[in-house]
């Protein structure tokens, strides 16, 4: 157990499934007085003496009211999510009826759960790690197979196990200097020093390779932004629609149809890709909206993650091409030329490997920008890799970490003192220990598990 914090032993209670009419709707209690709570309004079943894992049938009373007809999922202490004794009760989905069953069980005694509350209980009472508990929001969101497969390997402990092996060797060397420290007027070394130094460059190894992990894991975990820009009538509505495969954007021959930015959102191979298409971009207007469209154009161009320049290639020269292609690279920008209105064009393959010809029109060669736009996301890493970094909080404690590493390197390199080398460890466990938890505190925690929802 992680230890107790302030106000951890009272009973909390949640509606643990969405807002709104359904067949049924779960309440969720836990804490050291959830059976009682419950047991107060449950007179078919004595659930204090009821085995833990069990079903009971009955109804939700209330002084002479009943409020429902519920089946009562019993588990006790330590064998449940929490850790603790949870009562969920699966009432019908009204809304009127969980609001007073809800009520009624905080008339018990109960309180109303914070966000994530369960979850961090969880993690208070050792049943999963910091990584694990964060691994369950992200299931939570999760909203393709490739996010939904990254949380699953994480709350199973795949982070976590990828780092446990480096923090056990790291403690015992720290011991063994420390030991050594202890016997320092008898020059005797306890710590192999070889061995450390093997350690340290697996553990810089297996750092790093976390560290380029995030790419791909912040692609998966939030999807990629796409800002389709370039002149007017280039087809830029058009190319929207036939990606989607529906008619999402205003589609004529007038140039400057597209006054504002419309956002779609677009699933290939388990990647979402947020689709931008924007207002054409043209050196003068005297259209005032179409102005205001056009900023709007260059700011969603500079905050994408990849930019999709579409030009018609009946209309657009070799040396504006390259002009284009010039003040994107110096912004820093990624980016693919798309070529459109290319039917009438024989061959489909322009010289240039991040170009690529189309026809939104007529659907030609459609499937092989997705693959562009694919690769172009993901970037040679594999969607299979085991473990995925997939939060920020996580990828400036493993910064720390390889830093701290590269700092043991650098003094057994130097033959520092024990002490000195000692320290740099600590400081290392100490980051090793804020991902997965073990070096933490309340208000930590607090802001971490507060962007869960209620009743998880």
């Amino acid at each position: 157990m992680y230890g107790k914090f302030s106000g951890w032993d009272d009973t909390i209670v949640a509606l643990a499934t969405p807002q709104g009419i359904g067949a049924i709707g779960v309440i969720r209690v836990s804490g050291t007085q959830a059976i009682d709570v419950v047991d107060g309004l449950f007179p078919s079943k004595n659930l204090a003496k009821q085995l833990s894992h069990t079903l009971h049938v009955g109804f939700i009373i209330q002084g002479d009211i009943i409020l429902d007809e519920v089946v009562v999922s019993l588990f006790k202490s330590p064998r449940s999510y929490t850790g603790e004794d949870v009562v969920e009760i699966s009432c019908h989905g009204s809304p009127f009826i969980q609001h007073q069953v809800l009520q009624a069980l905080l008339q018990k005694g109960a309180r109303a759960a914070k966000p994530g509350e369960f979850t961090q209980r969880a993690f208070l009472n050792g049943k999963l790690d910091l990584t694990q508990a964060e691994a369950v929001a992200d299931l939570i969101a999760s909203n393709t197979e490739a996010s939904r497969k990254a949380a699953i390997q994480n709350i199973r402990g795949g982070f976590s196990h990828a780092l446990q092996q480096v923090r056990d060797e790291l403690l015992q060397f720290s011991a063994l200097i420390e030991l050594e420290l202890d016997f320092s007027q008898e020059d005797v070394e306890f710590a192999d020093r070889t061995r450390l130094f093997e350690l340290l460059y697996t553990a810089q190894q297996k750092v790093q390779q976390l560290l380029l992990s995030f790419k791909l894991g912040n692609v998966i975990k939030n999807g990629v932004q796409v800002a389709i820009i370039g002149k007017p009538n280039a087809g830029k509505s058009t190319l929207l629609n036939v990606l989607l495969n529906e008619d999402r954007a205003i589609v004529s021959d007038i140039a400057g149809t597209t006054r504002d930015t419309i956002e779609e959102v677009l699933n290939i191979k388990g990647v979402l890709f947020r689709l931008i298409d924007t207002a054409g971009i043209r050196q003068h207007s005297n259209d005032i909206i179409e102005n205001m469209g056009m900023e709007k154009s260059l700011e969603k161009m500079r905050n994408a993650d990849i930019v999709i320049y579409l030009f018609d290639v009946n209309e657009t020269g070799p040396e504006e091409l390259k002009q284009v292609e010039g003040d994107l690279q110096k912004q820093n920008i990624r980016y693919i030329m798309v070529g459109n209105k290319a039917e009438s064009i024989g061959n489909l393959q322009p010289a240039n490997s991040n170009s690529i010809y189309i026809s939104a029109k007529e659907n030609i060669n459609i499937e092989a920008l997705k693959e562009k736009l694919f690769a172009a996301a993901v970037q040679e890493q594999s969607l299979s890799q085991e473990t995925l970094v997939t939060n920020t909080r996580h990828i400036a404690a493993l910064e720390k970490v390889q830093e701290a590493l590269s700092y043991i390197v650098q003094g057994l390199t130097d033959k520092l003192p024990g002490d000195l080398i000692s320290a740099d460890i600590r400081t290392c466990l100490h980051y090793l220990g804020e991902i997965t938890g073990e070096i933490t505190n309340e208000h930590q925690l607090d802001y971490i598990f507060s962007k869960f929802c209620i009743g998880k």
